[in-house]
């Protein structure tokens, strides 16, 4: 992996957070943006984008992160405000929360995607497929992941008709057919399309 904040360490820049978010696609469950800020210099080996790793590997590798990372910032914005603010300005916020709740401010953000974080007075810069290209960015979607499915599986507790525990709130079949046969519950985004009709046609 290249490791783009070598670049910003070498203007000695020391606390560079990486920003990531996952569950901008889902009918149902929360968007959730992590922000980590790993050691000064060191290199990991076996951080990457978290969709290229297996389940197993995600969470070797998020304990790895905890253990490691100098700070970790946590944001989520749950299916009613996505419904009130829309999606993207829902991911905003999430990664604005993110870094809230870093322990460190950062000193630069490296934001994967093409966003930019307006009102946050810090050097940032956007990184279109970030999570291949920054390991701190790798590190935020291996947390963001790992935190988004621990949360879908509690839902699945609670809501189990719907099987979260797999599906994780995407469209899958079965998770379509269990809406279209017990409705949607609170979790689910009443904004989203196959959310709505169905909703509608109650």
């Amino acid at each position: 992996m290249e490791v783009i904040e070598k670049k910003l360490w070498e203007r000695n820049i020391r606390f560079v957070a990486g920003i990531d978010e996952v569950g901008r696609g889902p009918l149902a469950g929360p968007v959730v943006a992590a922000s980590v800020i790993l050691p000064y210099g060191k290199i990991f080996d076996g951080i990457d984008d978290s969709k290229k790793l297996s389940p197993e590997k995600r969470e070797e590798m998020f304990y790895m992160i905890v253990e490691n990372a100098v700070s970790i910032g946590i944001g989520y914005v749950d299916s009613m405000v996505i419904d009130d603010i829309n999606i993207l300005q829902a991911t905003f916020e999430a990664m604005k929360r993110a870094i809230c709740n870093m322990s460190i401010v950062p000193d630069y953000l490296l934001i994967d995607g093409n966003y930019e974080l307006r009102d946050v007075p810090l050097f940032q810069n956007s990184v279109v497929k970030g999570d291949s290209k920054s390991q701190c960015i790798a590190a935020a979607s291996i947390v963001a992941k790992v935190y988004r499915d621990r949360l879908m599986e509690g839902y699945d507790i609670e809501y189990p008709m719907y099987h979260f525990s797999k599906n994780k709130g995407y469209g899958t079949k079965e998770h379509l057919d269990a809406l279209i046969k017990y409705g949607p519950c609170k979790i689910h985004r009443f904004s989203f399309a196959p959310v709505k009709n169905i909703a509608h046609n109650e």
